[in-house]
C-alpha cells in the first residue's frame, strides 16, 4: 500500500463561528492544497453510518461535504470521489434521503458505495480478521481524505478519522449489515488498528458542528461546538480531538497502539498545533457537550500519560 503524502504531524483547530469558511480556513492551515495534484484521484471517505440527519450528530453535514469537495476541485485533480459504507442502512437510502445525493449531482462528481463490489483483498495483523476484501477503488486513490463527526462510540471509544475508515471500508455484502459477521467487532480496537495501519489516510477532517456525546455512534447527544479539527497525521487528529472529550491517547486502545507501532505521533507535544489554543478548543468543546467548561490541559498540556 502507498505511503501518506505527508509524514509531519500539522493539526489546525478552527472556531467555526470565527471563521467565513471553516473547511476553507482549516485546510488551508495545514496546507492542504499543496498535498493534492493535478493528475490525482482524490477519494473522500463520508461518515454517512445510518439513516439520521446530519443534525443528530450520525452523519456529516451535507453543507460541509460540499465545501470539502469545492476545496478539492481547486487543485484540479484528475477524478474526485466521494465514498461511503453504511453500516446501520444501506447506503443508498442513506445517501438518498439525508442530503448527499443532491451534493454529488450539483458537484458533478463520483460516487462510490463501499459495501459492494469490485474487491481488492487486503492483508491485516488482526487476529480475527487476518484479511477482508474491500472495494478495489482502494489501489486507485492518490489522495485519501477521512471526514467524519467527533464523536464518542459504546465500543470504539471514540469515532473519529480512523474508525471512520476502518468501519467504511469493510463491505456489509461480506460483514453484514451492522458488519459483524466476519469477527470485525469481536476484537474492534484490533481490527480498527489494522485497518488504519493498512488504509493510509492522508487528510484528516472533523467535525464538532454536528458532533455526538454519549452512546454513539448513532444513539447518543448531538453536539454543536462550532469546532472543526484538520491534520496531516490521523493519528495526530484523532489525537487532538481525543483530548476535545477528555481522552489522552491510551484511553483509546486502537490510538494507542498505532502509535505504539509508530503509524503516526499521538503525543501533542510533538504535533505541530495552529488556529485555536488546544486549552480553548477543550473549553468550548465540552461546553457544547457538558455544559461545563472543562479542559484536561488547563493547568498545562499533559504528556502522553498526563503528567
Amino acid at each position: 500500500m502507498r505511503k501518506r503524502r505527508i509524514d509531519k504531524p500539522v493539526v489546525a483547530i478552527i472556531d467555526a463561528e470565527r471563521s467565513n469558511n471553516c473547511i476553507e480556513e482549516a485546510l488551508d492551515t495545514i496546507e492542504a492544497g499543496k498535498i493534492i495534484r493535478t493528475q490525482d484521484t482524490v477519494v473522500i471517505t463520508a461518515n454517512m453510518v445510518d439513516n439520521k440527519s446530519a443534525d443528530s450528530g450520525t452523519v456529516v453535514h451535507p453543507d460541509l461535504l460540499r465545501k470539502i469537495i469545492r476545496y478539492v476541485k481547486k487543485s484540479n485533480p484528475f477524478r474526485i470521489v466521494v465514498a461511503a459504507g453504511s453500516g446501520g442502512a444501506p447506503t443508498d437510502k442513506v445517501f438518498g434521503e439525508i442530503g448527499f445525493k443532491k451534493v454529488i449531482e450539483d458537484e458533478r462528481v463520483e460516487f462510490v458505495d463501499l459495501n459492494v463490489g469490485p474487491y481488492s483483498e487486503i492483508e491485516l495483523n488482526s487476529s480475527i480478521v487476518p484479511r477482508t476484501k474491500i472495494n478495489k477503488l482502494v489501489e486507485e486513490m492518490d489522495v485519501h481524505i477521512s471526514f467524519t463527526p467527533i464523536k464518542m462510540h459504546k465500543e470504539a471509544t471514540v469515532s473519529l478519522g480512523i474508525k471512520n475508515m476502518a468501519l467504511s471500508w469493510p463491505p456489509a455484502e461480506i460483514h453484514g449489515m451492522p458488519k459483524k459477521k466476519l469477527g470485525i467487532h469481536e476484537n474492534l480496537h484490533e481490527f480498527i488498528a489494522a485497518m488504519g495501519a493498512a488504509v493510509p489516510i492522508d487528510i484528516t477532517i472533523l467535525t464538532g458542528m454536528n458532533g455526538m456525546t454519549g452512546t454513539g455512534p448513532s444513539d447518543g447527544k448531538p453536539v454543536n461546538s462550532h469546532i472543526i479539527v484538520a491534520g496531516t497525521d490521523p493519528v495526530a487528529t484523532d489525537a487532538v480531538a481525543c483530548r476535545l472529550m477528555g481522552f489522552l491517547p491510551q484511553a483509546v486502545q486502537y490510538l494507542f497502539k498505532l502509535y505504539r507501532d509508530g503509524a503516526g505521533e499521538a503525543d501533542v507535544k510533538q504535533i505541530t498545533l495552529k488556529g485555536i489554543p488546544l486549552v480553548q478548543a477543550e473549553e468550548l468543546y465540552s461546553m457544547a457537550a457538558l455544559g461545563a467548561s472543562i479542559a484536561i490541559d488547563k493547568k498545562h498540556i499533559l504528556s502522553m500519560h498526563g503528567d
